[in-house]
């Protein structure tokens, strides 16, 4: 992420922040990441506001994603406009005690970004399997 200055890096820091609560298996703060209209496709739901985020990732930290970490390697960073963009990153979440996504745990992200009350927010994430 270094290469990335100015306003890229102030994309970037919203994944960041993203990837720092997910972490921490904390829901709360991943949610509200995202502005409240925020969306997000977890397997075969669509979550299309903040609550529903924050709700989803509770039983999911609780369950299956706990313990678990978010990789996230930004391969393309784009302002759109200058409140939108777009970030691909290749990556996906890591299990506990696990230091590699092996081939089958690979994926490739789009995050699109918007500027909100000043501050670079998530509006929406979709991901795609990897398969090496």
């Amino acid at each position: 992420m270094s290469e990335y200055n100015g306003e890229k890096s102030a994309v970037l820091a919203a994944l960041r922040r993203a990837g720092t609560a997910w972490d921490d298996n904390d829901a709360d703060a991943f949610a509200d990441g995202f502005v409240e209209n925020g969306s997000i496709l977890f397997d075969d739901d669509q979550l299309t506001d903040r609550e529903a985020i924050r709700d989803y990732l509770r039983d999911a930290f609780a369950g299956r994603f706990g313990g678990t970490r978010l990789v996230q390697d930004p391969i393309e960073v784009k302002v759109l406009t200058p409140d939108v963009a777009v970030v691909i990153t290749d990556g996906g979440v890591l299990p506990p005690g696990e230091t590699d996504l092996g081939k089958y745990g690979a994926v490739r992200a789009t995050w699109v970004s918007v500027r909100h009350d000043g501050q670079w927010r998530l509006f929406s994430q979709q991901t795609s399997p990897v398969a090496g």
